[in-house]
């Protein structure tokens, strides 16, 4: 009893063939007994199965770690099939990210995915990738806390050092630091977020560059410099925030990688 193909977040072997499944790669899961297995062996997959328990609804907030799985690297489901379903057909999109999606669409499938739990519905349905984009978005700002804080040095503390000097390996070496004392589930999802708007950033069809992207993001990713900050305080924040963001995606793609591979046992880079 198969359901449509999903994502892979965690790399398990197939059922039918004993190969790996390799993270982020396209799989089959019987909807009975969550057995795992490669499109490519469909059809040589035994009949008879045995039930498993459901998934469990997610919760409607939480902190990042609510969401993700329990082996690395740990990128929530709906955030992997939200960016798998925007690189498969949304990078000739002119402004990802930037031109809304139809609100009432976002609030639907972002509700649909979180009641799913584990178990996603696919999003080949949405027929607008804007909408897409506004889920993920919308699922990042309706996080208890943003996803570069959570740790005793969080992003919103940064040193100016790190973001108002360019080009100086200092920056860089204080940005990795801070990254990489994340709690583990926003480490990861950081790092699987940042290659995913790397890539958007390279396609000349989005006309998203590193300035614009880190516009739409840096009040997502990125708190706010005091607990309960007042109007004008946020307006001080933005550009921060901004320039954060800007920094990180200019850190080399394979600091990124080195999270969320995974071959690599040890998922902090040195």
């Amino acid at each position: 009893d198969p359901v449509p193909p999903l994502q892979v977040i965690r790399p398990e072997p197939c059922c039918v063939c004993g190969s790996r499944i390799r993270f982020g790669k396209t799989a089959i899961k019987c909807c009975q007994c969550q057995l795992l297995l490669h499109t490519k062996c469909r059809e040589q997959c035994p009949s008879l199965c045995t039930p498993r328990p459901h998934h469990h609804a997610w919760p409607r907030e939480g902190v990042l770690a609510d969401f993700a799985p329990s082996t690395p690297p740990l990128v929530p489901t709906l955030v992997v099939q939200c960016v798998t379903e925007v690189e498969t057909r949304g990078l000739t999109e002119t402004g990802l990210y930037r031109v809304p999606g139809a609100e009432q669409l976002v609030r639907e499938w972002k509700r649909k995915l979180l009641r799913a739990g584990g178990a996603l519905p696919a999003l080949s349905s949405v027929a607008d990738i804007h909408v897409v984009c506004g889920v993920l978005k919308d699922f990042l700002r309706g996080l208890k806390e943003p996803l570069g804080e959570g740790a005793a040095s969080p992003l919103s503390l940064l040193p100016g050092a790190a973001t108002d000097i360019p080009d100086d390996a200092a920056s860089d070496t204080a940005l990795r630091h801070v990254v990489s004392k994340l709690p583990p589930a926003n480490r990861d999802t950081l790092a699987f977020l940042m290659l995913h708007l790397l890539r958007v950033s390279h396609s000349p069809d989005c006309k998203m560059d590193v300035l614009n992207l880190s516009r739409v993001f840096g009040p997502t990713l990125v708190g706010h410099s005091s607990a309960n900050p007042t109007p004008l305080a946020i307006m001080d924040d933005t550009p921060r925030q901004c320039k954060v963001v800007a920094r990180l995606l200019s850190l080399p793609p394979s600091f990124w990688r080195g999270f969320v591979e995974t071959e690599q046992e040890n998922l902090v880079p040195m």
